[in-house]
C-alpha cells in the first residue's frame, strides 16, 4: 500500500500547480533574477574598446578564458560587468569547504558549531569571495591596460573602476543567488551559472547546422552528435538520480511504560559524491597553459624554450594528449575530493553516537572499514561515468570538428541544475497538499463540535 506522501505525489497535476500561489511567487521571483542576470552581462566595463576587445579574445576562446565565458553566457567576451561570473565565490567555497576539513578552528566550526557555526563559515566565504574578486579583476585590469587598443585613456583610474566594477559585479551576483535560494526556487548560484551556460546553447546548435549545411561536417555525423546528446543526458539522469543504501537500525529502548525507538533508516551514497568538481578542476588545470602562451605569444623566446609552443598546443580540445591528462585528471579529482566530503571515521563516530549500527557490522572502526570499502567502489564507478562523459564532447571535437567546446561539464551542470530545481518545485507541491489537507482536517474538526 502507498505511502501518504506518494499518494500525494501521485495526484499532482497542473489543477495542484495552479492553487500554489507561493510556488508562482518564487517561480516569478526567479525569472525576474535571471532576467536581470542576463541583462548585466551586456553592459560592458567602462573605458574599453568593444570591438578591439573581441578581436583579442579570438585568440584565447580555447583557453580558460573560453571556459569562463561559456559560464558567464558570453560576459568574458563582451567584457560586461558580470565577467567573473560567481567563479569567484565557487573557488572561496570550495576553498573555506576543504579547509574546515584540515584547518582545526573552521573544523571545529563545521562539527560542533551548529547553526551559528556554519554562518561564520558563510561570512569567511564572502570575505574570502572579496579577495579572490579582487585579485582577479586587477589581473583583467593590468592585462587590459597592457594590451595594445583595447583601453581609451590608460592609468590609475582605469584599474580602480575595473577593479570596482568587476568585484561589484561578483558581489552583486553573489547576493542575487542568495535571494534566489531564500526567496526563489533551486540554487542561486548553480541557476546563474546553469542560466550562462543555457544562453549560449542555441549559437552552438546553429554552429553546427552551419557546418552541416556547407559540407564541413556530414549530415550522419549531425545526427550521431545529436543521439550522443541524448543518451548523455538520460545517462546522467540515471546515474545523478542512483544511491546505494545502507541499512542502519536504531535499538528500542524504555522510557517510563513506553518503548521508544527500534526505528529502520538508510544512509544514502550517491554514485557521483564528487558532483562536477573534477572536471572543473582538470579543465582548468589543462587550459591554463594554452591562455598563458597565447597571451606570451608576442614575447621572443628563448632557444631553450622554442618547444613549448608545439607542447602546449596539443592541450587543446580534441587532442589525444589533452584527452588522457583529461581523463586521468578528473579520475584523481573525483578520488579526492569525494575523500574531502565525505569522511567514514566521522560518518561511523555519529552513527555510534546516536545507537545506530549496521546489520552485522560492529560500530565504530569496522563500521567505518565498510563504509570507506562501499565508498571506494562507488567512486570507481562515478569516476568512470563522469570521464567518459566528459571525454565524449572531446572525442566529438576530434573526430568531427563539433563546435562543442562546452565540454561534459557544463551538460553535468544543466542536468543536475534542471533536476534539483524540478526536485524543489514537487517538494513546494507536495507542501501546498499537506497544508490544504491540513485546513480541511481543521475545518471538518470544527463542523463536528
Amino acid at each position: 500500500m502507498a505511502s501518504a506522501a506518494e499518494q500525494l505525489a501521485a495526484n499532482m497535476n497542473f489543477e495542484a500547480f495552479q492553487k500554489a500561489t507561493e510556488l508562482h511567487q518564487r517561480i516569478w521571483f526567479t525569472l525576474g533574477a535571471m532576467i536581470v542576470y542576463r541583462l548585466g552581462a551586456y553592459i560592458p566595463i567602462p573605458g574599453i574598446d568593444i570591438n578591439a576587445f573581441a578581436q583579442a579574445f579570438q585568440g584565447q576562446a580555447k583557453g580558460i578564458l573560453g571556459m569562463f565565458n561559456m559560464f558567464s553566457g558570453g560576459a568574458v567576451s563582451r567584457m560586461a560587468i558580470f565577467a567573473l561570473n560567481v567563479m569567484p565565490y565557487i573557488s572561496a567555497s570550495i576553498i573555506v569547504q576543504l579547509l574546515g576539513t584540515v584547518y582545526p578552528p573552521w573544523e571545529k566550526l563545521r562539527k560542533e558549531g551548529g547553526e551559528a557555526g556554519r554562518k561564520q563559515l558563510n561570512q569567511y566565504t564572502r570575505y574570502l569571495t572579496v579577495i579572490l574578486a579582487v585579485f582577479q579583476s586587477l589581473g583583467i585590469a593590468m592585462g587590459l591596460q597592457n594590451s595594445q587598443g583595447i583601453v581609451d585613456h590608460p592609468g590609475l583610474f582605469f584599474v580602480l573602476s575595473t577593479v570596482v566594477t568587476l568585484t561589484g559585479g561578483t558581489m552583486f551576483l553573489m547576493w542575487l543567488g542568495e535571494q534566489i535560494t531564500s526567496r526563489g526556487v533551486g540554487n542561486g548560484v548553480s541557476l546563474i551559472i546553469f542560466a550562462g551556460i543555457v544562453a549560449v546553447l542555441p549559437r552552438y546548435v546553429s554552429q553546427a547546422f552551419e557546418l552541416a549545411r556547407t559540407g564541413a561536417m556530414s549530415g550522419g555525423a549531425l545526427f550521431v552528435i545529436g543521439v550522443l546528446v541524448v543518451a548523455v543526458t538520460a545517462a546522467i539522469v540515471f546515474v545523478e538520480r542512483s544511491q546505494r543504501r545502507l541499512l542502519v537500525q536504531y535499538p528500542k529502548r524504555q522510557q517510563g511504560n513506553r518503548m521508544f525507538g527500534g526505528d529502520t533508516s538508510f544512509l544514502p551514497l550517491k554514485i557521483n559524491t564528487s558532483g562536477v568538481i573534477p572536471p572543473i578542476f582538470a579543465s582548468s588545470l589543462l587550459l591554463l597553459p594554452a591562455t598563458v602562451m597565447g597571451f606570451a605569444a608576442t614575447a621572443n623566446l628563448p632557444s631553450w624554450a622554442q618547444w613549448l609552443p608545439g607542447a602546449v598546443g596539443q592541450l587543446q580540445h580534441g587532442r589525444p594528449l589533452f584527452m588522457v591528462l583529461y581523463g586521468a585528471l578528473i579520475i584523481f579529482f573525483c578520488f579526492f575530493y569525494t575523500s574531502v566530503v565525505f569522511n567514514p571515521d566521522e560518518t561511523a563516530e555519529n552513527l555510534r553516537k546516536y545507537g545506530g549500527f549496521m546489520p552485522g557490522i560492529r560500530p565504530g572502526k569496522r563500521t567505518a572499514e565498510y563504509l570507506d570499502f562501499v565508498l571506494t567502489r562507488l567512486t570507481v564507478i562515478g569516476a568512470a561515468y563522469i570521464t567518459i562523459v566528459c571525454l565524449l564532447p572531446e572525442a566529438l571535437i576530434g573526430f568531427y570538428n563539433a563546435p562543442f567546446y562546452m565540454g561534459g561539464t557544463s551538460i553535468l551542470i544543466v542536468v543536475s541544475v534542471t533536476m534539483d530545481t524540478v526536485t524543489q518545485i514537487q517538494s513546494h507541491l507536495l507542501a501546498h497538499q499537506y497544508e490544504g489537507l491540513i485546513k480541511k482536517s481543521k475545518l471538518r474538526g470544527v463542523r463536528g463540535r
